[in-house]
């Protein structure tokens, strides 16, 4: 059963474009981090098994990266509608920039790359924000610490959740994303044909029904967007 929508909250999906407008390399585009590692290597169970110190050494330097970045007018101008608005961010980023920037429900898919966690069955997580995991750290477990974030084949974390917010939402702006990274990519769909739903991107190959597409830098729509939006709830 769906809920029902919630005429003052807004839900923002946003991608790995928004953080590449703070300077942060996207793993797809012409310049992504792929092109210097093999997923296979870096970003699979496989990976980690086979040589956890080059997994290791790649989410440090881009934890490091991640530290050193700021939030950019998007990510402040998402921040400003909580004045106004009751706000679910749901990202496939792990940065942190968002939570940054001033937002205070975040809810993060793929992991978070400030913390670390063990790998046992039920690890536990510790926050260590810009610092290095190194081979031989262990969990209190007595498990190897490993980046808290999901690999390709793991299980994407609090989907379920996410659909719930984005089907209660009167509106839903989706940013940063071209909405190929699947299942994230698969929340469009639950969002409620009655809801205001606009999505920002620099190129779409195919803009999801119902949605208005706003191409362009996020840095440069969104803040307007924003604008709009705090302006008709005054």
């Amino acid at each position: 059963m769906k809920p029902e929508v919630q005429p003052n909250k807004i839900v923002v999906l946003s991608g790995a474009g928004l953080s590449a407008e703070s300077g942060l390399p996207t793993f797809r585009d012409a310049n992504g981090l792929w092109n210097n590692f093999s997923l296979e290597e870096v970003a699979t169970p496989q990976g980690w098994a086979a040589n956890p110190e080059a997994v290791l050494a790649f989410y440090n330097e881009r934890r490091l990266s991640a530290y050193q970045a700021a939030p950019n007018a998007a990510h402040q101008a998402i921040a400003a509608l909580d004045a106004a608005y009751d706000v679910v961010i749901i990202t496939q980023n792990v940065d942190g920039l968002h939570e940054r920037a001033g937002s205070r429900n975040v809810i993060h898919l793929h992991g978070q790359l400030a913390w670390a966690r063990g790998t046992s069955p039920l690890p536990k997580r510790y926050r260590i924000d810009a610092a290095p995991v190194s081979l031989g750290q262990l969990c209190e477990d007595g498990t190897q610490l490993r980046p808290n974030v999901v690999w390709f084949g793991e299980d994407v974390q609090h989907m379920d959740e996410a659909r719930q917010h984005v089907a209660s939402a009167a509106r839903v702006l989706v940013v940063g994303t071209s909405l190929s990274v699947f299942p994230a990519a698969s929340l469009v769909k639950a969002a409620r044909g009655r809801a205001q739903k606009v999505i920002n991107s620099l190129a779409m190959k195919r803009v999801p029904f119902g949605f208005t597409f706003l191409p362009g830098k996020a840095t440069s729509i969104v803040p307007a967007l924003v604008q709009t939006w705090l302006e008709q709830a005054r």
